[in-house]
């Protein structure tokens, strides 16, 4: 049982300043995770970024993912091929679906970034963060994404996930870093005393925080 997400991310930096991490970069998973992979950023002197991921959902079952897309430059579509062949879904249709959820895409982009870029991952260490994690399935999206970035090596930074999601993950990083792996895990709520919503304006908040931290520390540098 984590207080809050700050608490949780102080302890998973923790763990992860324990690992040898080749210039390493924080990736959070809005909302949740940014408080989480804020303190982790904080205590491994690394930025922080986002990973913005949308589901698209299948022809009315919009909680079944047919794709995702996660935020980039170009942003990156992951097809959940499976589900597509299962509704017999065609190239043109699987595009006016994409089309439909990328206006949403674009609005938390500028929501959570506004004008500052993607950072580049390239030949580093890219520390992938969430609050936690039921079936995974959003990680393992950002996670796919992410490898086409380039990157010297993924970690899954969670502080709390079910031990089968945590197995599922491990094939899609290069480590898997989980706090807390109950096997009767029920609600990711039911892990921390306050597990409130986020607002837009705090996810903004924090990633300003981080942004000033770096600069004060290349600044004494």
């Amino acid at each position: 049982m984590f207080n809050d997400r700050a608490e949780a991310g102080k302890a998973l930096g923790s763990e992860l300043a324990k690992m040898d991490l080749h210039d390493p970069i924080v990736l959070a998973l809005p909302r949740g995770g940014v408080p989480v992979a804020a303190e982790i950023a904080d205590l491994l002197h690394a930025p922080l970024d986002l990973v913005i991921v949308r589901k698209v959902g299948a022809p009315g079952n919009p909680e079944l993912a047919v794709a995702a897309i996660v935020d980039g430059n170009p942003p990156d579509v992951v097809l959940n091929r499976e589900i597509i062949e299962a509704y017999g879904l065609g190239e043109a249709e699987l595009d006016a679906l994409v089309k439909e959820e990328r206006p949403e895409l674009e609005r938390r982009r500028g929501a959570y970034r506004g004008n500052r870029k993607v950072m580049s991952i390239r030949d580093r260490t890219a520390i992938v963060v969430d609050d936690g994690a039921a079936t995974g399935t959003t990680m393992k999206v950002a996670l796919r994404a992410l490898k086409r970035r380039q990157p010297r090596r993924i970690v899954v930074a969670l502080p709390v996930a079910p031990p089968d999601t945590c197995i599922e993950l491990e094939p899609e990083a290069d480590a898997v870093v989980c706090l807390s792996q109950p096997p009767s895990f029920r609600a990711l709520s039911q892990h921390y005393r306050d597990f409130r919503q986020l607002s837009d304006d705090e996810v903004t908040q924090a990633l300003h925080e981080a942004a000033r931290r770096r600069k004060t520390e290349s600044a004494k540098d």
